[in-house]
């Protein structure tokens, strides 16, 4: 059996701040602990976090990812600025009495910033068109909206809201979420670090600790595709 490797006295300070930071951040790898402990001050370069890493053994489990036959994959379009296109959808989980709730989920694809998720047991189009009007209000409005074909997307109230707002409603094909690839991989962050993490017995619940975490992946989360800006400070300089 290989001995374990003895951390240098020089280096049990920094595998420390790494410990908290992979504490802190249960499901951050170390791409984002290493930008975090950069934005605290860290100058250690890359290597020498990942072999401290590695030694406290922290890697994550590596996500297998499912490979799409060419004939079925779409190029999905990329928005060029702020506010250029919004894309919205649905989440679902339940309370420990067994209700189910659901989620409406709005993202922003330029910036990758969560602006708004909405909560209850019913979620009808006028709720999506009211959760809209206030994010058109806090953040201006967007040049075209996104989403799969659910009833609530697909209403006429909808329609017409967006043509009153002069803005383009603009579906995806039926089974192929991959044309709504954004926000589906931060449904995916957001279903693994909220609603699997959580045990929720009430909406109030739900809404407290969806609050907390939205400041918490728009202000402190580095983004990969955005040069590991959090969305919202990705906004400001966008």
């Amino acid at each position: 059996m290989t001995e374990p490797v003895a951390v240098k006295e020089k280096d049990k300070g920094l595998q420390e701040r790494i410990r908290q930071v992979a504490k802190r951040y249960k499901h951050w790898g170390l791409l984002k602990i290493h930008h975090k402990l950069r934005k605290q001050g860290e100058t250690a370069n890359h290597k020498r976090v990942r072999r401290l890493y590695k030694l406290a053994g922290l890697t994550l489990p590596r996500k297998l990812k499912k490979r799409l036959p060419e004939a079925v994959r779409q190029p999905l379009p990329k928005a060029t600025a702020c506010n250029s296109c919004w894309s919205l959808d649905f989440t679902m989980d339940s309370l420990t009495d067994g209700r189910k709730f659901r989620t409406l989920n709005v993202l922003d694809d330029y910036s990758r910033e969560a602006l708004g998720i909405e909560i209850d047991y019913s979620l009808p189009s006028q709720r999506v068109i009211r959760l809209l009007d206030r994010l058109v209000e806090q953040q201006g409005k967007p040049e075209r909206l996104r989403s799969d074909n659910s009833p609530e997307f697909i209403s006429q109230a909808l329609q017409d809201w967006c043509a009153a707002k002069q803005l383009i409603l603009h579906w995806i094909e039926p089974g192929k979420p991959t044309q709504n690839a954004y926000i589906e991989r931060f449904n995916g962050t957001f279903r693994r670090e909220v609603l699997n993490a959580n045990v929720f017995k009430s909406l109030a619940q739900v809404r407290r600790t969806v609050d907390a975490w939205l400041v918490e992946y728009n202000t402190e989360r580095p983004h990969q595709a955005l040069a590991f800006w959090p969305p919202a400070e990705y906004r400001q300089v966008a």
